[in-house]
């Protein structure tokens, strides 16, 4: 039979090999927060290794992914699919077990981690989704979700400032099935950190509306579970600070020096001393098998009892098990039909848009960073998401951009839901992170960016975009969509909701836009020709609202003999994964006169115009006043496309 302190020192020592095989990796962690993980793991937390996406199951989320040895080792010892031979090859290309924890690479992996901060705020949405559904799915006292999100963060997670935002959010909206495991150890990679890091973490989650718990010994284990078993019953959000040693057991306990490399032969001979570890690296004793299968027994029968619950459920509540199939993937997407007639700014057509997809995607869920009004991203029959009603599904995220794009991410993570956001397009900067691992993670996250152009006016250059679209279009997996109209915003949004492998932005204007002729379901290739002379001698390509500068140049030209098409190009990435066949159409080689017109950055548009092309768009920052003068200030107009075609065909 196995004993606790066998299992703890087993994934300590998992943990410490599969750093020294790799000669790379983060002993320090593992070695000080194993009791921890394994007090949670061992009969506190709900999951079933044969069914790792079990819909109820608990989440696991190591924040301090540089500690991700532990992790896999807590996966090979619990009975989910990680073999010895995957510790073996730690950090090795193309193994299970890569250098941080990866969605999708490893089972049981719940998220992409390393970057510090970021899983935190992800299970801050992990834990939002769970009371979200736990509210939709709940009938006469029961629910069918009834589940923890579990976080271990580090002393670096909680110097991020993402960790904050999503803390305070949580707080506010007292998500109390969110439990955090603090490692705290005081030890950072330049040493001590108390040269940058003297607050009371502690005091600063009270004040955040957290409860919080110490656990003085992080080897005590009895201490651990009754904190665990605590903040179980809590009310709100639990912080439980635990005080551990980093590289514990090691001859670099308590340094700086244990954090990020191998301990070296030497130091792991006399660590496996320290803990009386008498087995070969990667080996376990015989006790561990017996865990391992009474462990994977007990998460069958947690798994069973809850199909169980779902299937008198569903017979008892026929609509419940419709919602179920509508929530979870069972119905295919839901199309909308819209027509567009009115000019409107293209933030106004995206919110009729919006409004129809919501009244067929019931587990449509998602909200603004206070910009709600401006974006136009309120389900305006939808209620909204408060700590007195979770089934409520219009999100209020405060000013807090980061925190948000990395909540939708856990959102899009736990399942069941299709996650929004919604910021002004220069605001993008703030999410990067979490919108590069969406993209990363293969996400469907749907991000609304509004004001998307100097055509902001008056509130100037700080809040006028210009290397935003380029940022956001150099991200693999990222697509982005910058529409010209209404029609063209209803294609990008079905494509952002066909689109399951990754995030979709949408980059939409302030300013009102004309309802153009000829727009419409061709925008979901990408790129189409809206207008096209009989023989045309140059291509006017554009996206958004300048879409209708290349269309009135191209009127203006036709009247000198010069005849030109007009490319809609709403989307660079859907454009590439044409075939060769429709892009030759689209763009032809021989037509080598082009000009590109977008007002924002230039950058990565040569790849369209070539070096015979010519690109008007921004090559500094904007300016303060009315939208319409800043386009002439800077020479994005109409007459600014007829004088380049012009001299291109040496007519002026």
């Amino acid at each position: 039979m196995y004993d606790d302190m066998t299992m703890i020192s087993a994934l300590r020592m998992l943990s410490v090999d599969a750093v020294q095989a790799a000669n790379s990796g983060h002993p320090g962690l593992p070695l000080g927060a194993a009791p921890m993980a394994f007090a949670l793991w061992k009969d506190r937390l709900q999951i079933s290794p044969n069914h790792p996406e079990w819909p109820d199951r608990d989440r696991f989320i190591l924040s301090a992914g540089h500690g991700s040895a532990l992790l896999y080792a807590l996966l090979h010892v619990h009975g989910f699919a990680v073999t010895a031979d995957d510790l073996r090859n730690f950090r090795q290309t193309g193994s299970r077990t890569p250098g941080h924890p990866e969605y999708g690479d490893t089972e049981g992996v719940e998220a992409t981690t390393g970057p510090l901060g970021q899983g935190l705020a992800m299970g801050v949405g992990m834990a939002l989704a769970e009371a979200h559904l736990a509210a939709r799915f709940s009938v006469d006292g029961e629910s069918l979700f009834d589940h923890y999100t579990f976080v271990l963060a580090s002393d670096g997670d909680m110097m991020e400032g993402v960790t904050n935002e999503a803390s305070s959010l949580a707080g506010a909206l007292c998500l109390n099935k969110l439990i955090v495991l603090y490692d705290s150890n005081e030890i950072s990679i330049e040493g001590d950190t108390a040269i940058a890091f003297t607050e009371s973490v502690r005091g600063r989650y009270e004040a955040l509306g957290w409860h919080t718990l110490l656990v003085e010994d992080g080897n005590n284990l009895d201490d651990l579970r009754e904190a665990i078993d605590e903040a179980k019953q809590a009310e709100r959000p639990t912080l439980i600070e635990v005080r551990t040693q980093i590289g514990f057991g090691s001859p670099r306990v308590g340094t700086a020096k244990a954090h990020g490399e191998a301990l070296g032969e030497e130091n792991v001979t006399l660590t496996r001393e320290a803990f009386s570890w008498e087995h070969e690296p990667f080996v376990l004793p015989d006790e561990a098998g017996a865990y391992r299968k009474a462990y994977t027994e007990r998460g069958d029968v947690l798994y069973r009892a809850w199909e169980e619950k779902k299937e008198r459920l569903f017979a008892a509540h026929p609509e419940m098990a419709a919602r179920y199939d509508a929530y979870f993937g069972q119905e295919g997407p839901a199309k909308v039909e819209l027509s567009f007639a009115k000019d409107m700014a293209t933030r106004a057509s995206s919110s009729v848009v919006l409004n129809a997809i919501a009244d067929k995607r019931e587990n449509l869920i998602g909200g603004s960073a206070d910009l709600a009004p401006s974006n136009k991203s309120l389900m305006e029959q939808r209620d909204s998401f408060t700590r007195e009603h979770r089934a409520g599904s219009n999100l209020h995220f405060g000013i807090r951009e980061f925190a948000m794009a990395a909540m939708a991410n856990g959102m899009a993570l736990h399942g069941g839901l299709r996650p929004y956001c919604a910021t002004f397009l220069v605001f993008s900067d703030y999410m990067k992170p979490a919108i590069r691992l969406a993209a990363l993670m293969g996400l469907p996250v749907v991000y609304i960016f509004t004001h998307d152009s100097i055509g902001v006016g008056e509130d100037g250059p700080t809040h006028q975009p210009i290397e935003h679209l380029t940022m956001l279009r150099s991200i693999p997996n990222m697509t982005v969509f910058r529409p010209a109209d209404g029609k063209e915003t209803l294609a990008a949004w079905d494509y952002a909701m066909d689109h399951t492998n990754g995030p979709t932005a949408l980059a939409l204007t302030r300013q009102t836009v004309p309802e153009l002729e000829g727009t419409g379901a061709d925008a979901k290739r990408g790129a189409y020709i809206l207008h096209d002379p009989k023989e045309a001698q140059m291509i006017l390509l554009a996206t958004g609202s300048e879409v209708q500068l290349a269309l009135e140049a191209a009127d203006r030209l036709a009247k000198e003999d010069i005849f030109c098409r007009v490319v809609s190009m709403p989307s660079w990435e859907v454009f590439e994964k044409q075939d060769a066949a429709y892009k030759e159409k689209v763009l032809p080689k021989a037509v080598r006169n082009r000009i590109a017109i977008e007002a924002a950055g230039v950058f990565g548009w040569e790849r369209y115009t070539g070096l015979d092309g010519e690109i008007i768009g921004m090559r500094s920052f904007g300016a303060s006043g009315p939208g319409e003068e800043i386009y002439e200030k800077f020479g994005i107009t109409t007459e600014a496309v007829c004088q380049a075609a012009r001299k291109r065909m040496n007519k002026e």
